[in-house]
């Protein structure tokens, strides 16, 4: 039985610059070549010619293909690109890499760039890229329509206080690089590049957040000198932090073996939308921004949403204090991946999981009359409830230099998960139920 041999394939990158003698010779012994009608456009006549319009198709055409080929795209394929495409097929292509779209746009700035993160939301649902650049001060986000618009992503970030910059037609005689909000009206040739910033002072005409904390500046543990880390900083060099890294009010604070595990169970993360309802000092909330979640906190009291801010300040992250009283304040929020209410009462937290619909719920309790009603409330709602009460004793010296356990009050924590929603390389069209894998081919190009 013969097996079929892959296709010699060898991906070229384009960034507006003539091809050098390497892609020139690969181009010339071509008998196929693929790309997007812009990359094909620059092409002399010669072998046969496959528009990109839908990325299957075309690795179809590549795959069944007998000889060389050539695949053109844009900037380092291997970045965001077609190569993790190819190599899902069973590819493995040469790669003549070009500047990348994320560097060009850069440069145009006159940026540097290895702090900055780069999140993708081509092919993808934009609420992950939105939330990671809400969270870190400089950030690239790859667009593409119809969902992940440049439009649609730049409205969010100038709301909340950003400079935002639109790069198109990178490397091309079209290239444009604007400021988002200087061009309210205009339209943007799609994909492109979104480029967020911590400004210095706001843009003209744009009014931040007044729930946005402000520029975080450098987190603690942040190299001072040359960076050896690119993009996000990377988990906190410690967490669970000792109640005195906050202010509070009377010590009405999640204590630090709580916040362990409520940390735990939350799993905050770049990219993740974590919500605080009823988050007092805000340990939680900070915490869970020092992870790169984006964190929205919701509080009643305003000298707390003050207190909120200067820890948030103190520990330089980024997170959205929300002054009103759950559950009104939570309508028109963005979904959250998680949901930690500490102590809420039955009102609150159903409308909490209703309104942003979570696939993980956190709560802490004092009285043990509410465990069962609440863990049967998150299993109404679809959750496994799941629980555990926390006792814990510190160590605390007397007089005589011994040591002697303090105990602290017992709270008991709650949290409940849903199943996960089935994760497939093919899913059926428009259907909420099938989430697609970030390792699909059609998932970046």
């Amino acid at each position: 039985m013969s097996h079929r041999t892959a296709p010699a394939v060898t991906v070229i990158g384009c960034d507006g610059r003539p091809h050098g003698p390497e892609a020139t010779s690969v181009l010339a012994a071509a008998v196929r070549v693929v790309g997007a009608p812009r990359h094909l456009a620059q092409l002399p006549p010669g072998a046969e010619r496959i528009e990109i319009k839908r990325l299957d198709d075309a690795l179809d055409a590549i795959c069944a293909s007998v000889g060389r080929v050539a695949v053109l795209a844009s900037g380092d394929p291997g970045f965001f690109g077609i190569v993790r495409a190819l190599r899902a097929r069973g590819v493995t292509p040469e790669v003549i890499p070009a500047v990348s779209s994320v560097a060009l746009a850069f440069a145009r700035l006159g940026l540097d760039w290895d702090d900055a993160l780069v999140v993708s939301a081509h092919g993808r649902n934009p609420r992950q890229a939105l939330a990671a650049a809400l969270a870190h001060p400089k950030v690239a986000i790859l667009t593409a329509p119809p969902n992940a618009t440049a439009r649609a992503l730049g409205t969010e970030l100038l709301r909340a206080g950003r400079k935002v910059y639109v790069a198109e037609c990178l490397g091309a005689p079209q290239e444009r690089l604007s400021d988002l909000s200087a061009e309210p009206a205009r339209d943007f040739a799609e994909p492109n590049i979104l480029v967020a910033l911590d400004p210095q002072t706001p843009d003209p005409g744009t009014t931040p957040d007044p729930g946005t904390t402000p520029d975080p500046g450098t987190p603690p543990g942040a190299p001072e000198g040359p960076r050896w880390l690119a993009g996000h900083p990377g988990a906190p060099p410690g967490w669970a932090l000792p109640e005195d890294e906050f202010g509070h009010r009377d010590s009405m604070i999640t204590k630090a073996e709580v916040r362990a595990l409520v940390l735990a169970r939350l799993g905050p993360a770049p990219g993740r939308t974590i919500w605080d309802v009823g988050a007092g000092s805000g340990a939680v909330a900070v915490e869970c921004a020092r992870f790169g979640a984006w964190v929205i906190a919701v509080e009643a009291d305003q000298a707390q949403c003050d207190r909120i801010r200067q820890n948030a300040t103190r520990h330089h992250v980024r997170l959205r204090v929300l002054f009103g009283r759950a559950p009104a304040a939570l309508v028109g929020l963005p979904p959250a991946d998680a949901v930690f209410v500490g102590g809420g009462d039955h009102a609150v937290l159903g409308a909490a999981i209703r309104t942003g619909n979570p696939d993980r719920v956190v709560v802490t309790l004092a009285a043990v009359q509410r465990v069962g009603e609440t863990a049967d409330l998150l299993a109404a709602q679809g959750y496994h409830p799941e629980g555990t009460q926390l006792q814990a004793s510190r160590l605390t010296p007397l007089p005589t230099g011994s040591l002697r356990l303090a105990a602290e009050n017992p709270v008991f924590i709650l949290w409940g998960t849903r199943p996960a929603k089935i994760v497939c390389n093919y899913p059926p069209e428009n259907d909420s139920n099938y989430t697609r894998s970030p390792d699909h081919p059609g998932a970046a190009l």
